[in-house]
């Protein structure tokens, strides 16, 4: 199999670009057109390479969904609006009313309150428990249990997921797992490879890498992904042309982002360690050649929260992550602040975590701007 830095680059989707641009052109129709009803029927066939409705699929919509699924080496994918509605496409190709999933505590808010606030009104049960022991999973499970979501590196304090684990206890039980990949990209883990059956991307974030757009891609097995397109038409919850040609745009330049942004957080994660009172979260088993451009830290009792953001000047609050920049977050008020207070608390969400996405500035630079906002903020 070819490098990835190849394949991001050169790999080609599945239906071919028969006009031979060098370049995916921009397929921007609600709809396509038919010589007669014999032509029309093809669409209907099984050997269909046709396209009738955007709603029901596109060229550039496609594309993406190819692409990611085969940097995840995954046999299909489905593009989709946004990260979320990727994972609500996921979860209701596996699940049904009356069944049970697992999920960790740790999990993104989002998909928290996507859980807990909207499927539980669809009668689908929703255990959580600590990942972070393999007991705690084991005891969890139900007789009505049909799908484990998991996430590579828990988001915000970067646990990183053993995804071999998960995948065995599931098999064992006949399980389904999904896997949130978002914070790790393929470049760094590839968890349909370690026994994921769905793995789901916010495209959003790192895959489409610069901030402009909002996308999700749901990947893994045929029978699963099949079902999963299926929801993405009935519901609507397609990605539009334009938003998929820009996605995939971004995903040509994700080797060098992921690399250098990995090495950037490598040194900011150094640095942060180094100052007293302040509890870094850094995913440092994330894998072998990177670990990823995300950082977490808790400022303690010895720096103000309030004062830390107030000092930045060029480091921006954002309430998202993945862009060219580095940009801050606060979980509590922001991507945790609907889960309960008392979760909140034993996670460690506290007043003074910030979560920071990494960008591909001059690492001194964004280390400097670091030490001018804490000495600021000392107590």
């Amino acid at each position: 199999m070819k490098h990835f830095d190849w394949r991001v680059i050169h790999q080609e989707s599945g239906k071919k670009n028969h006009l031979h641009s060098k370049a995916t052109p921009i397929y921007q129709t609600s709809a396509f057109a038919f010589s007669d009803l014999d032509d029309l029927e093809q669409f209907f066939s099984p050997e269909n390479e046709r396209y009738m409705y955007t709603r029901y699929g596109n060229p550039n919509t496609d594309e993406l969904a190819d692409l990611v699924a085969g940097l995840e080496e995954a046999p299909a994918g489905v593009a989709s609006s946004s990260g979320m509605s990727a994972i609500l496409a996921g979860v209701l190709a596996v699940v049904k009313p009356g069944d049970h999933m697992l999920i960790p505590e740790d999990v993104y808010g989002g998909t928290y309150d996507l859980f807990h606030n909207f499927l539980t009104d669809w009668n689908v049960q929703i255990n959580t428990a600590s990942f972070a022991d393999k007991n705690n999973i084991l005891s969890a499970l139900t007789e009505k249990t049909t799908l484990i979501f998991g996430e590579t590196a828990a988001n915000p304090l970067l646990r990183v997921e053993d995804i071999e684990q998960l995948t065995q206890i599931a098999k064992g039980h006949g399980v389904r797992v999904m896997i949130d990949n978002t914070f790790a990209t393929p470049y760094f883990v590839r968890p349909y490879t370690l026994g994921a059956d769905l793995v789901v991307h916010s495209a959003t974030k790192y895959i489409g890498g610069h901030s402009d757009v909002t996308a999700g891609v749901l990947v893994g097995e045929s029978s699963l992904v099949e079902q999963a397109k299926k929801k993405v038409i009935q519901l609507g919850m397609n990605v539009s042309p334009f938003e998929a040609w820009l996605t995939t745009r971004g995903l040509k330049t994700i080797s060098v982002r992921m690399n250098q942004q990995s090495k950037n957080a490598a040194e900011v994660a150094t640095f942060m360690q180094e100052q007293p009172g302040v509890k870094v979260y850094y995913p440092n088993t994330l894998s072998d050649h990177g670990n990823g451009a995300m950082v977490s830290f808790d400022l303690g009792h010895q720096f103000d929260a309030y004062t830390f953001f107030k000092s930045l000047q060029w480091i921006r609050i954002v309430p998202t992550l993945a862009g060219v920049e580095t940009t801050v977050s606060y979980p509590l008020k922001t991507s945790h602040r609907s889960i309960p207070s008392d979760l909140q608390k034993r996670l460690g969400i506290t007043e003074g975590l910030v979560r920071m996405s990494v960008g591909l500035e001059d690492s001194g630079e964004i280390i400097e701007e670091l030490r001018l906002a804490l000495a600021a903020a000392k107590k």
